[in-house]
């Protein structure tokens, strides 16, 4: 309905409900508003339309100013979204480094474990990684195990093919503290000639019991300062697994050089 018709409806009414009260009061009827009842009862109409305006207006703003909806931001230019990464706080404190290429789970080269070579340089099993590894521990002044384990060593280090020859590591590690210095390490190597294929290192004693244990084997010193301990050799993959393991003084040279060569071969 058009607001004039609808002012015009209400007006009517208003001067209906006044002419049923002259009728009521003065019983004398007059069904049809005059020009000038109408513009009386417009005139009444706009002034109640005004005052309900003015009642409810504030209620209507203040729904308003609450319903609005906030406004969505602007999206950040890349540029500028990565500045603000950028410049987070960062925490406090030495972060954890990532490691590119960590050791599997079976790795030996996972061990703490610090060493000194008989040339006296700091080194760590983690750098035989990539490299077929023969490992035994002895000490340098045993009188009949160790020399034996250590012939056959050589033995299948010359049986192996001029590639291979060079790539092997071959690692002794003593665990006589007190009497295998680098000096002494440096002498058995020239005593038994060999070559630079082969590391002889020694260790405080918690890296080299770490050691023993990783691989199997157990020594104990003697009254007169020797010690008795396991005999046998151990074959590493490039990742510093084990592969095969030789127990015993005699035989399993075949078996032994046949993991070197599959190992080398992967």
């Amino acid at each position: 309905m058009k607001p004039t018709h609808l002012l015009r409806s209400v007006a009517q009414s208003v001067c209906s409900l006044l002419d049923y009260k002259l009728r009521a009061t003065h019983s004398e009827p007059d069904p049809v508003c005059s020009p000038i009842d109408y513009k009386r009862a417009a005139g009444f109409v706009t002034f109640l339309a005004a005052v309900l305006a003015l009642a409810v207006a504030p209620a209507v703003a203040h729904a308003g100013s609450c319903c609005k909806p906030e406004p969505k931001p602007e999206p950040k230019d890349a540029c500028c979204a990565a500045a603000e990464i950028e410049n987070r706080v960062q925490p406090e404190g030495p972060q954890p480094s990532k490691i590119e290429n960590p050791f599997t789970r079976l790795s030996l080269y996972q061990a703490d474990g610090v060493f000194t070579d008989d040339s006296e340089k700091t080194f760590r099993l983690a750098e035989l990684r990539g490299r077929p590894v023969v490992v035994n521990l002895f000490f340098a002044t045993c009188g009949y195990a160790c020399p034996l384990t250590v012939t056959d060593l050589l033995a299948v280090q010359a049986r192996l093919s001029p590639a291979l020859r060079r790539g092997a590591v071959f690692v002794l590690v003593s665990f006589d503290l007190e009497r295998d210095t680098v000096a002494a390490l440096a002498n058995y190597r020239a005593a038994r000639q060999l070559d630079a294929n082969w590391i002889l290192l020694r260790g405080d004693d918690a890296s080299v019991r770490e050691l023993a244990a990783l691989l199997g084997v157990k020594y104990k010193q003697e009254a007169d300062g020797s010690f008795a301990h396991s005999n046998l050799f151990t074959i590493l993959n490039r990742e510093g697994e084990i592969v095969h393991q030789r127990t015993g003084l005699s035989g399993g040279l075949d078996a032994a050089l046949a993991a070197l060569e599959a190992t080398a071969a992967k």
